[in-house]
Formats: structure tokens, sequence, C-alpha cells
């Protein structure tokens, strides 16, 4: 006969309890802890092993947070698994080699990957896996969730009510993870305050807030400027426009971060309202507050952005355009990184972005073999949701247009997302885009990783953008086509140099390479007179003053 087994049910609730009961000492007033009590108030929360997620957001950090964990004692806090979305700040990798913590499981590594690669390699970090966004944030529901979770807020209230701002990134998905399955979330602010521009998060969710000495940092992650767009740059971005924007007429899609995109931004209002684009592409989007993107939002192209976080010094302007952005009753914006990976997933029509290396079969990685970067959200929003129910026209166009497509799933109709790869042939330090086999394989064998850490895999991607021209890989019936389209573009590289020009000529006549010759791309045009604007400068006076580039982008 089955029995009913005996057992403590709320044991988490009541080792929470304990540890609250060691740390309330701490409190000052409501839930405020000062900050000089901080490593204190970690040293009384924190049990050895225990899985920790210190907010490490694509942009903001809970860096006050992190230099204190950097100093509790080892002795007491040890073998920490720290769960976090990005690896931004020193202090992320310091824990490890001071045995604070053991083992890793993030999405992207920012500027620490090198030192992170490493660490690997010394045999001071275990890497559980490096996921993409939503993976990580569906984990922390299922079997990573925080027992102790270290955030960051813009404000609190004695009473713990936070204020999250301008960048709420990662925020929201963290604390409700760890919260309802008896965790402990403390908090560090830039202020305490007695009333609060509006409550993102409510206080019971929350056991203790800290007024942190600095505020926090945030990086200028998505500020691109405009004199440092390359010719080379432009061509792509003139392809981009008339080879797929035009021809599927996308009008839901997300921009990468970088230079290519940048580049599409500053061109909308002068090439694409040449191609009579405006209201046809470019209406709503999923992106971070780019500052790029001001003259296409003041000359009326776009309709909605939704952002996954902020962006230093596009606060006002952000205010000041409510009908674009989501904009909560306090007038400012509110941005959340896990809804616009959803959106990103399903909602839009194409994803655009660059990427280091591509290899023969459409593989792309942004990985070296010494920097283990990881991939953010480029796998979620650059693929193929299999999920995705709901047609829009160039979903359907797409998917019609696949060379495979009666083998997959017969004459089911189906669409097919866009994910496009931006790459140049041979960067500025004479790197090549276009690889035999990706750096990613080595760094796998290196680091001991189980798979390679590889960004897009070839079977989501639709499209390459090089400057030779645009490979349209969804078109390709077989592996040898899809091999020959991206050898086609690929240049003076190792790829480029095994193309055959009688078969690049054939899949030309195909459709399946298009060249700037023939889209009817007038190369000379390619240079900066083509951009809607050619400075930071600029950007401030397309936006009417209301942009307010960091300081470092100012020259004048």
């Amino acid at each position: 006969m089955l029995q009913r087994i005996i057992r403590d049910w709320d044991s988490n609730g009541k080792d929470t309890a304990s540890r609250l009961a060691g740390a309330r000492q701490y409190l000052t007033q409501g839930k405020a802890v000062p900050a000089e009590a901080a490593v204190a108030l970690l040293e009384a929360v924190l049990r050895p092993g225990d899985k920790v997620n210190i907010e490490g957001d694509n942009q903001k950090q809970a860096d006050f947070l992190a230099k204190c964990l950097c100093q509790v004692d080892p002795a007491k806090i040890h073998d920490l698994h720290m769960i976090q979305s990005t690896l931004s700040i020193p202090e992320h990798l310091d824990v490890f080699e001071k045995g604070i913590a053991k083992k890793l499981d993030f999405s992207y590594s920012g500027g620490q990957g090198e030192r992170l690669a490493g660490l690997m390699r010394d045999g001071k970090i275990e890497i559980g896996a490096i996921h993409t966004y939503l993976e990580l944030y569906g984990r922390y529901f299922v079997d990573l969730t925080p027992r102790v979770a270290l955030l960051v807020a813009e404000k609190a209230d004695h009473e713990g009510n936070l204020y999250t701002g301008f960048s709420t990134e990662d925020t929201p998905a963290i604390i409700e993870a760890t919260k309802f399955r008896k965790g402990i979330v403390i908090v560090q602010v830039n202020e305490i305050v007695a009333k609060l521009p509006r409550v993102d998060i409510p206080g019971d969710w929350v056991d203790f807030v800290i007024e942190s000495p600095e505020p926090f940092k945030l990086d200028p992650l998505f500020t691109k400027d405009p004199a440092l767009i390359s010719d080379g740059k432009i061509l792509k971005a003139m392809l981009a426009l008339k080879g797929i924007y035009q021809e599927y007429e996308i009008k839901t899609l997300n921009h990468g971060v970088g230079f290519d995109t940048a580049a599409i931004e500053l061109i909308l209002p002068t090439y694409g309202e040449e191609l009579g684009l405006k209201g046809k592409v470019c209406t709503n989007f999923i992106l971070n507050p780019h500052p790029t993107i001001i003259p296409a939002i003041e000359t009326g192209w776009v309709q909605s952005i939704h952002s996954p976080g902020g962006e230093i010094g596009m606060e006002e302007y952000v205010k000041a355009r409510p009908d674009i952005f989501f904009i909560g009753s306090d007038g400012n914006m509110r941005s959340n990184r896990v809804f616009t990976q959803v959106g990103g997933h399903y909602a839009i029509d194409m994803f655009i972005g660059s990427t280091l290396q591509i290899d023969p079969y459409g593989n792309s990685s942004t990985a070296t073999k010494t920097r283990v970067a990881g991939f953010g959200g480029a796998p979620n929003l650059g693929c193929d949701a299999k999920g995705r129910r709901h047609t829009t026209a160039p979903w359907l166009q797409c998917g019609a247009e696949l060379g495979v497509r009666e083998e997959c799933i017969g004459t089911a109709q189906r669409g097919k997302k866009l994910v496009v790869q931006l790459v140049d042939t041979l960067s500025k330090k004479l790197q090549p885009g276009f690889v035999e086999e990706l750096d990613a394989v080595t760094l796998a064998q290196h680091a001991g990783l189980s798979i390679e850490p590889i960004m897009i895999y070839g079977d989501d991607l639709t499209h390459i953008i090089s400057e030779v021209g645009i490979a349209y890989l969804h078109k390709c019936r077989n592996m040898a086509e899809r091999t020959a389209a991206i050898r086609g573009i690929a240049g003076k590289t190792e790829v480029g140099a095994k193309a055959d020009p009688q078969v690049t000529q054939r899949l030309r006549e195909l459709g399946i390479i298009k060249t700037p010759a023939d889209l009817q791309i007038d190369t000379a045009r390619a240079n900066k007179s083509l951009l809607a604007a050619k400075s930071i400068r600029e950007l401030v006076e397309w936006s009417g003053g209301l942009y307010n580039p960091p300081a470092k982008y100012r020259n004048w």
C-alpha cells in the first residue's frame, strides 16, 4: 500500500526565517540597512553553496552589493552558485578568485570575456551553462531559483517598495522567482525617499534596502557615434533596406547592437525615403532607446518602441515621446528585458544584427579562441520560434520561399521569421568575418564546454549581408547550395576563395545571391552624406535638445 511521506513542507520558509532573524539587528528604519552594515548583512543571510543571483544586467549593475559580496569571509561564505544574466564588472569574477563562489550560470560576459576564459582554463570557475536570456529567466522558475537575490533599483521607500525607473531590465523576473520560493531579497538603491514616483515592485517582495554610497553603474551600451560609421556599413545598410526591408515590407523588428544597425536607422529618413518605404517598414520595434533612431522617430517612421532597458541621456527625449515609448504614470519609460525578449521571440517578423564570424554552414558566433562572450538575447531574438501561429505577410512570404519546406512539413502552410546577420568580410584589423571553422569550436575544447558557444545556428539564419551582397539562405534547396551562397558573398577570405564563379553566377540568376548591381544600388553613394545625422551633436539637434549624451560622447 502506498504511504504518505512524513516531512516538513515548509523547510525553505523556516530556513529563511532563521536567516532573517539573524539579520534584523542591522535594520534601522523599516527595511533600511545602512551601507556600512552591508557586508555583515550578507554574512548573516548567506550560507555555503547557496544559489545567488546578483543583478548584473545588460546595462545596470548592483555594483555596490557586488563589492560587498567580495568582502565576505570565505571561511564563512563559500562555494556559492552564481546565477546572473551578464558579467560586466570585475567583482563579478573576483568572487571566484577569492573562493567565495564556485559555479556560474550566465548569458553574456561583455568585457569580462577574456578573464572568464582564463579562470575557466585555470579551474577556478565551474560553468553550469551559457544561456540565452529567456532560457536563464525560465530556469529561475525551475531548477535555478535563487536562494538570495542581490538587486538594484533607482529608489525605495522605508517599507521596501521599489521604483526601478528608466532601466528596469531583469529585476521583476529575478525578484518574483526568488521571493515566491521563500528566498531573500536585498536591493541597493540610489536613494531612499518618503514617496516614490511610482511603485514598480511592492515592498512585501523585498526584505532589505540599502542606500548605496554612489549611484549604481549604468553603461551607455547602445550609443553609437554616427561619425564612426564607415562607408562599408552604409553600403550594407543600403543592401538591407532595398534587398530585405523593401522586398518583405518588414514592419515589426529588432535591431541588434552595433554600427551596422545604427547605419540602417540613420538612412531611413534619406535612402528609405527615396525608396518610398515610410509607413511600409520599421513601424514597430523591440529596441533600446538608441540615439540613432531619433531622426527616424522625428520624421514619422516609427509608431512604437518597447525597450528592454534604458540608455543614458535618452531619459528626457523618451519622456517627451509617449506616443512612441511605453511610459508609466510618473511620465518615465517602463522597460522590461523579459517582455521584450518574449516579444522579440514571437511577435516580430525580423531580427537583424551583427556578428564577428560565420562559417560555410551559416553558423555564427561572437566568441573567439580566448574570449567567452556568451550571447545574451540574440539566440532568442534571432531564431525561428516554432511556437508562433499568428500570420503576417512577411512571415508567410519568407515561409513560402523556403527551399526545403515540403521536405520538412509537406504541404502544410507555415511562415518563417527573417533572421539576418550583417558581417564584414574583413574587419579594420583585417580579421576575416567568414571562416572555415568558428573560433567557438576551439574555445569549447579549451574551456571544456559541452557544446560550442554558437550564437545563431545556420538553420535559423535566412539572410547574410556583406559588402559583396546578400545571400538568401532560406531559398537554398540543399547544403551544397547553401555553402555556395555563403562563399559567393565572402569576398577576399578563405571561405570566399573557394567560391566557384560559375556557381555564384547561377545563384545570382536564381535570386539566391543579390549584389549591389543586381539591386541597382549605386555603391558610390555609400558614404556619410547619406546619414540623417553625422555626429552626436546632430542627434542632439534632431531631438530638439532633449537628448543629453554622456560626457565621453561630447566633442563640442
